[in-house]
């Protein structure tokens, strides 16, 4: 299955705040929350996250339900750091992950999220990545 990805995180390397996955058979979107956002953060990102904060294990227990629905996966998304995130997310202790079916990941400069209904929000940006991809 093809899934699209998009993050959204604290500046440039920073913390994550929300994560977009969508596929032709739905989405996922969660949020962590950010306390301590810079000025372009603040000013872009936080106004337009659009769902409430959740702990990093219910992100991860979350997370594992939706990709478990597949047979298998890949992910495709425009920015190196949006699948390094990704796969932060997979670790949940030393030596421990998610359970995943098989993944595979692609990063490509010819898609990107220019075109979202509203830029700075993962999921939105998630959307226009796989319309470019059509």
């Amino acid at each position: 299955m093809k899934i699209y990805l998009d993050c959204e995180f604290n500046d440039f390397k920073g913390d994550l705040i929300s994560i977009g996955m969508v596929c032709e058979f739905g989405s996922f979107y969660a949020s962590l929350g950010c306390e301590k956002p810079s000025k372009w953060v603040a000013e872009h990102v936080m106004p337009v996250i659009g769902a409430q904060a959740m702990p990093l294990d219910a992100v991860q227990s979350t997370m594992q339900m939706w990709l478990c629905q597949f047979d298998s996966i890949h992910i495709i998304a425009d920015w190196p750091e949006d699948i390094a995130h990704f796969c932060n997310l997979l670790i949940t202790k030393p030596g421990y992950r998610i359970n995943t079916p098989p993944l595979t990941m692609e990063v490509r400069r010819d898609l990107n999220s220019s075109k979202s209904k509203i830029p700075h929000n993962a999921l939105f940006d998630a959307e226009a990545i796989m319309e470019m991809d059509k």
